[in-house]
Order: structure tokens, then sequence, then C-alpha cells
């Protein structure tokens, strides 16, 4: 089938999005509408001494000023929505952010108050008329100066800053294996605070009608949890909210979370009885969106003499900053940190993981959340533990990957691997970017005054998220409109949804419609993320077509005047129903013609799929400027049958990206006397760009797994969890001839023309 799936079909989305018909939250204009603007902390922490927002008030175009006195009781604070427990039992410390700064603020740009006026313009010039006076007081913003003796406390009941202590493995076995151990290595991994760029920054609209309730589009991963979240922060029903999800610019795990705004603009509809949009600006967006990462590991790994693994052992800070974002407490610990070894055959392992506090923006999930860490802390191990025993560090990871005849194989993780094929992956990798003749290459570098390094990683993601979704087809007679609780953030799911359908149906790709998201449409959904999409929505969809194709035998009976015995569906003659043996036939979109056929389709379970595969990088130093180029970067993906090829690359291309703007230059940095963002643009954020990249070598190893019926595995954020490590690695390599071996991301050319230097300098 042309349009079926397996086929690189065009994204039918694109042409919206290129002549300018997008239709994102800011396009989105209703009768009456207001504006809003957030007044932010100007300080990292200090006790709020006044508040006067009377000049505000007055001031012409300005209908309402909310402070957290006028809010107080009337909304529910930002909490972690996951119930999670430390090592001794006790649940992790109890942290509530409050919408707005309530008598002390704990991290610069924190909203501390709400301004709703005529326009944008008279909304921020209300803001900047708040008279506001803080007593400022010192602050710590680094996980591990938080736990120091004596360190600026974020939360008076919580002491030390301390939020949790957690841990996941068999630490009396793991101690004793590394006491016997031939071989032990120990890595300090840094995967540094980020900020979420996306395209689109965060913004909402909604309305207050007294009777029904609140109607809102927002930029979400999810309509029914935004839903979910804004009915939870109002204290009401989620029946009296809807929630549209139209297009949306990028997402990546932050606007999947709670944000201070959204309750607030809904409150602000029902006071003004006006609609209310607030849009953050980018400067907004560097200061209060959910930011990423910021967890350090001291990881160890022991071998025995062959050089096979006998047990890794990792201990972690995770930086959360001021207050639990919606899952940010999930995504060090559960989500991520039973990840340690890998695809590796690791027999015993533990991993305590510290959840810290500090007066900066909350953090939570980012493409990958944790697992993007947890493998680039034990790609570290491996590396140095190939460097410290003399061996290849492609035949240490050979050594040690999990074979296909273990399978069904379990991890001490937790992790069942029912499909995979690493061996086959690794050897078109190594082969795509000639690792054999690396040497020569390397020696020509010299000649030129550079510096040449190479590195292969393996990874593994295990991807899932919410345990229930739902869809439905309506079969016309002109088409089918599709409602599934995902949402697309740019992946492409107008198209591979239409594929999955057009295979199932063989109704016409160009008569299928995917329709935006919208809470009311379905009674639940589990949005997107943790790369669930493809897993759960393909399900449904494949549930909901068997519903129609049942449903619409009935009426082809009776059109044909045959028994439904006799009759035959058939989606690659077109979507016929034939009786059996005979010409006689009749067309799903026919039988649709006089009355819609629907379809319905529902999943109640998670089974994880484990997506894995090779990247190998090489790049170039200028040791003169310290600038780093990447000459190629190569992956083999097993990401089981691939619906659509072309869209699956181009979610490995961006994942490569992303996890290169880490390790080349991205960084939230503050002053550590101040709290003072020092990445507050794109001035000072480097972000990536088409220039500092190679084309790409990607290939994929269709390796269905047995989990679901159609033999996918998640591919969004893979592109990342293995690029790191390997872009990472690739140019630690470079350096260490230089005598270069303690150097953490991101390499900046500054950051390593400096090693460079004091390298040098310590060899005299």
């Amino acid at each position: 089938m042309k349009f079926g799936i397996g086929q690189p079909a065009a994204r039918v989305e694109d042409r919206r999005f290129l002549t300018g018909q997008g239709r994102y939250v800011d396009d989105i204009v209703l009768r009456g509408m207001l504006h809003a603007a957030v007044l932010r902390a100007p300080v990292a922490h200090g006790t709020i001494r006044a508040i006067d927002a009377a000049a505000a008030r007055a001031m012409p175009g300005v209908h309402l000023v909310l402070t957290a006195a006028d809010v107080a009781g009337r909304l529910a604070p930002i909490t972690c929505r996951i119930a999670l427990t430390q090592s001794d039992g006790r649940p992790f410390a109890p942290i509530a952010l409050p919408r707005l700064a309530d008598g002390v603020v704990r991290y610069v740009g924190q909203p501390v108050a709400l301004v709703v006026a005529d326009t944008p313009h008279a909304a921020r010039d209300g803001v900047e008329a708040i008279g506001l006076e803080i007593d400022e007081m010192p602050c710590v913003v680094v996980a591990e100066d938080a736990l120091a003796p004596g360190a600026a406390q974020v939360w008076a009941d919580v002491p030390g800053n301390l939020a949790y202590d957690w841990a996941v493995g068999d630490g009396a076995a793991t101690d004793a294996a590394f006491a016997a151990a031939a071989h032990r290595v120990r890595v300090r991994v840094v995967n540094q605070r980020l900020i979420v760029a996306t395209m689109e920054p965060r913004g909402v609209l909604v309305r207050h009608d007294p009777a029904s309730g609140w109607e809102m589009w927002i930029g979400s991963q999810g309509a029914h949890s935004a839903r979910d979240q804004l009915a939870a922060a109002l204290m009401v029903d989620k029946g009296r909210v809807r929630a549209h999800s139209p297009d949306v610019g990028g997402a990546f795990g932050m606007k999947l979370m709670d944000h201070p705004e959204y309750a607030l603009a809904a409150l602000a509809a029902a006071e003004t009885g006006r609609p209310v949009k607030w849009v953050g600006d980018r400067s907004e967006s560097f200061l209060s969106d959910i930011q990423a990462r910021d967890l350090t590991t001291d990881a160890e790994g022991a071998f025995d003499a062959a050089g096979r693994i006998v047990a890794l052992r990792f201990s972690s800070l995770s930086g959360l900053g001021a207050g639990y974002s919606t899952a940010g407490p999930g995504v060090h610990t559960v989500f991520s940190a039973p990840l340690v070894g890998g695809m590796y055959h690791t027999p015993v392992f533990h991993h305590r993981v510290r959840g810290v506090l500090t007066h900066t923006t909350p953090t939570d999930a980012y493409r990958g959340a944790g697992r993007p860490e947890v493998i680039h802390a034990t790609e570290q191990v491996m590396e140095a533990a190939a460097h410290a025993m003399g061996l290849d560090p492609v035949h240490l990871r050979r050594l040690n990957l999990v074979r296909p005849d273990q399978l069904p194989y379990r991890t001490h993780g937790g992790f069942l691997f029912d499909s995979l094929a690493p061996e086959t992956n690794l050897d078109r990798t190594l082969s795509a970017i000639d690792y054999a003749g690396f040497a020569a290459r390397e020696a020509a570098s010299a000649r030129a005054g550079k510096l040449r390094g190479i590195a292969v990683s393996y990874y593994f993601e295990r991807t899932g998220g919410s345990p229930q979704e739902n869809g439905t087809l309506r079969v016309q007679g002109d088409g089918v409109e599709a409602a599934v609780g995902t949402q697309s953030t740019g992946q492409g799911h107008e198209t591979a949804w239409a594929q999955i359908i057009h295979e199932a149906l063989g109704i016409p790709f160009a008569s299928i419609r995917v329709l935006p998201g919208d809470s009311a449409a379905l009674p639940m959904g589990g949005g997107t993320g943790g790369s669930r999409s493809t897993i759960m929505a393909g399900r449904v969809l494949l549930r909901a077509a068997e519903d129609v194709i049942a449903k619409g035998l009935a009426r082809a009976a009776e059109h044909l005047e045959a028994a439904t015995a006799d009759i035959a569906f058939s989606a690659t003659d077109g979507g016929r129903y034939r009786i059996l043996g005979t010409d006689r036939s009749v067309g799903l979109l026919e039988l649709a013609g006089s009355a819609p056929i629907d379809g319905w389709g529902e999943v109640k379970d998670t089974t994880a799929t484990f997506p894995n595969g090779c990247h190998a990088a090489e790049v170039e130093i200028d040791s003169e400027t310290g600038a780093v180029r990447i000459l190629a970067h190569v992956v083999t993906d097993d990401f089981g049958r691939l619906i659509n090829p072309a869209l699956v690359a181009g979610q490995v291309h961006g994942g490569i990206v992303q996890g290169a703007g880490q390790i080349l230059g991205e960084a939230a940095r503050y002053d550590p006397r101040t709290g003072q963002p020092l990445a507050a643009s794109f001035m000072d954020y480097p972000m990536p760009r088409a220039g500092d990249f190679p084309s790409f070598d990607i290939a994929f190893t269709e390796v269905p797994c047995t989990t679901n019926p159609l033999g996918v595995k998640g591919c969004g954020e893979a592109g990342t969890v293995g690029a790191i490590p390997a872009l990472a690695l690739a140019i630690t390599n470079a350096l260490r001839k230089s005598g270069v071996t303690q150097l953490t991301p991101p390499f900046t050319p500054h950051n390593i023309w400096s090693a460079l230097r004091r390298a040098a300098d310590a060899s005299v």
C-alpha cells in the first residue's frame, strides 16, 4: 500500500505549517479577550516586605491585579503528582510551590503578581507599576553546595535541602562484587542544567462560563492532562474544564507539566468575566519554564580480569530547583535510575539518588526523562574501564552486550528484553564510520595541528507512559475523522496515524483527518510523553478500526443481501466488503454515506518497549581555538517495525542535535553568589545550528517487539540518549592525548582551550 505502514509518506501537516496556516495558542482570538502579564521575582531568595498594587490597578486599561493574598485558598499549589518513598520508607519531603510567591521568593523568575489588561502592552505597564520590596537573603544554586553545612536553606522545613534519599538495586551484593573484582574504575559524570528552548513559547487562553466552567486552549502535550491539572489547581471537578491543544511548536516534556500561569489565567477569566490570554516571551521562557537535567553522578564499575562487568555502583545528585514540578522527583529515580548498565549484562548494581533543593527554576522531564543521564554515565564507565585495562573500547562493549540467545532477558532493573540484535547494530555502525581506518585519519589531523577523536556508544531506551489510552474513528461518506488521546508537538502524528488507519481500513490516505486535541472528544487520554504515542495510539486505532469493520459488516450484509459469514473485508481491496467467491462488493465509505460508522478503541495497560542502537561520532578539535567540528555521526537503531521511516529519521536527526546541544554549549548557569541567571537569552545560551553538523548516516535494523500488535518501539527520545555519550566521548578521546582528562560538558571552545593550556603548562 503506497501510504500504508512502512512507507516514507510525506507529512500531511507540513503544507499547513509551511504556508502559515498553523493554528497555535497565540493565533486564537476570542471576543472581548484580555491579556495577562506576570511580575516575576528579581532575586533568587528573599522575604517580600511589601507589595503595592494600587498604582497598577488604577492604570488605564488594567482590569485586574492578583497577588498571593488575592488567590489564597482559591488555587492549589504545584506539587509532585507521583507518590514516592525514600529508602527508609518515608515519603519525599512535602513541598508545595504557591502559584504566586507568598511571603518568600525562592528563584529568579518566580511569579509574584498577575496583571490583566486590554492589551499586552498595558498589562506589562501594569506589572512595572507594582511596587515590590524584597529583603534579599543568601542563596545556593548548585546541588553539591546546597548539601554543605551552613548552606542557605530553600525551605525551612526541609533541613539540609535534602528532599529525598532514594536507591534501587542490591547494595550489599554490589559492594561484595566490587571487593572481589579484578578491575575497578570511577568517573564523575555531569549532565548539566539545561533550558528547554521550544520554538513556540508557553501560552494559554481561558474563558469562563459560570454555568459550564472553564474552556482553555493551551500549548500542551495532552489535552486531558492539561484539563486534569487545571481542575486540580482550581479545586473543581474535571467536568468543569474543557481543554483544547491546537498546533504545538515543540514540547520535549516541559509542556506536559503544570506551570503557575495556567491556573492564574483561569482564575482571572472568572474574575473579569472575559477571556484571558497569557503568552510568555522568550525572556520569560529562560526564567520560568521548567528546566532540565542537572544530574551529577559518581559512577563506578567493577570488572573481571577479561573485562566483563561484575557490578556497577552509581551515586547521583539531582538538582530539583526551588520545589517540585509535576513529575520532577520521578525523573532521576523511578523513571531512569534502574537503567544502570544499559544493554550490557550487569549481574548486580546499586544506584543511590539524592534530590537536592536549590534557589533555581524547578526541573522536570526533558527528552529522555533521565534515561540520557544514566546511559551517559554508563558509557563513561565503559570507556574509562577500556582505557584502564588497555582494551579497545569497542571490544569491551561487544564483550558485555546482551545477546539474542539470552532472550527473554530480565535486567536487575526489572526490564524484560524481548527482541534485540545489538551486534548487528554495532557492526553496521563500525563499518559506516570506518572505525578501522581511524588511526590514519587521526595522523592526518595531527600533521595539520588538529586533535581528532572517535567514540562508539550503545544505548537502550525504556519507552512507555500513561497506562491508558483511547481513540475513536468516525467513518463517513467522504472519509474518516480520528480522535486519539495523544498530542503531536512536531512528531508528525497526523501522517503516522493516517498510515495506520489506511492500512487497517483501506480508506484513501488523503481522506483521513486526525482531529486536534480536545478533552471533550474522548473521556481520557494519556498524552504524549515517554515515547509512548505510536505504541499506545497504534493499538487503540487498530482496535477502533476492528470495531468499524465489525459494525460495517452488518450493513454490508444487508446491502449485499448475504449472510455475514459469507462476506469478507479487505483493506488492500480499497476497503471493501466482498461476498466470498463472487465479484459482488460494497465499499466501507459507500456504506457510511447514509450514516456514520463509529469505532472505539481502548487500552488499559502499558508494556514497555526497549528501542536500542549504536551511535558513533568522530570529531576534530582546533587546538589553537578549542573549536569542535563534528566530522561524522553514524547511527544504527532498532525501533522495531517502522510506521514511517522518514518520520523516524527526522526524530533521530532532531535527537542527535538536541544531544549535541548539551555536549557542545548549552548550560543554564547561575551566579553562585546572587542566584541570577547567567544565560538569559540566546546571546549567552548557544543553541546548536545546522552548520554545526555533517550529514548524518542513519540506518535501521527492524527487530519487531512482541509486546504490541504493530511490533513498534518508541523512537522520539532515542537520538538524544545515544548522541550525548558518543559525542562527549569522542571529544574527550581527542583531548586525552594532550593530557586533558578532567573536563566535563559543555565542551565550549573556551572550556577546551583553557583545559589544553592548563595541560600544556602542567607538562612543562
